[in-house]
């Protein structure tokens, strides 16, 4: 990462992101009126990471997209930039100071617009989905605050309201990667991300079902065919062999994601 010249507003560092060469860095305009992501982190050069490759990548070097890395080490304390300290009431590891994180999540107010939701990535969080990603994706962008160690202080997280969410039941050492997963899911939601819109009311997880199986050519591979059904030409039938299959899929690989589904069906 580079630094910008301070922000007049606010008096501080407006840092940007890169999509790999750094030089880049000088190249990304303002994004007023662009979904933005802001990421407060130990890590800033972890960004984008996957998110500057292929759709979302392109997306980002054509401006269907911003990203802004706050360094949460710019707010430590002291000669060292401590950003932690011990437990109140003892324990193992590490926690992040409410005071270094008020300092991020104010710089990051900062320079947030419209409806740019605060969010902190936690094991203990409602599960991420994709119904949250499309929720996401009709905001103005998000703020992510990525943990580290133990935690974050229970004070910020309650001073700002600060929702808690998930990618899954299991811990990770930080939440830089669980970040990249939820953006790029959310992000090639937006409009002109995406070449065929089509694909994404067909894909897994957009109506309420696993997708169905998918298939191309060779129209033969190793003494496996491709279904009748697929290369009949008959519109009706392939759809209503897809619905089957992507029911069928998700009755047995998804029963919890079935019985929300078929409680849809009886309304």
């Amino acid at each position: 990462m580079t630094e910008d010249t301070p922000n007049k507003s606010s008096g501080r560092r407006v840092m940007r992101p890169t999509l790999k060469p750094r030089d880049l860095l000088t190249e990304q305009p303002e994004w007023h009126g662009v979904w933005t992501a802001q990421i407060i982190t130990l890590l800033p050069d972890a960004f984008p990471g996957m998110l500057g490759q292929s759709l979302t990548g392109k997306a980002l070097r054509e401006n269907l997209w911003a990203l802004r890395t706050i360094n949460l080490r710019d707010f430590g304390i002291g000669k060292h930039k401590n950003v932690d300290d011990t437990p109140a009431g003892g324990g193992a590891g590490m926690v992040l100071r409410a005071d270094v994180l008020d300092e991020a999540i104010q710089t990051a107010g900062s320079t947030a617009r419209g409806n740019m939701p605060l969010i902190y990535l936690s094991p203990r969080g409602k599960r991420f989905d994709q119904a949250m990603a499309r929720e996401w994706a009709s905001y103005d962008g998000v703020t992510l605050l990525c943990g580290r160690f133990e935690g974050v202080d229970q004070r910020v997280l309650d001073a700002y309201r600060i929702q808690e969410v998930s990618l899954g039941d299991f811990v990770m050492t930080g939440g830089e990667l669980a970040a990249q997963a939820m953006l790029d899911a959310t992000i090639r939601l937006l409009p002109g991300v995406l070449g065929n819109a089509e694909s994404i009311e067909e894909e897994s997880h957009s109506n309420g079902l696993l997708e169905h199986p998918q298939y191309t050519r060779p129209a033969e591979w190793r003494g496996r065919t491709i279904p009748d059904v697929l290369m009949s030409g008959h519109h009706g039938n392939i759809e209503k062999w897809r619905r089957e299959q992507a029911e069928e899929i998700t009755k047995e690989r998804r029963p919890d994601m079935w019985e929300k589904f078929a409680s849809t069906l009886k309304r």
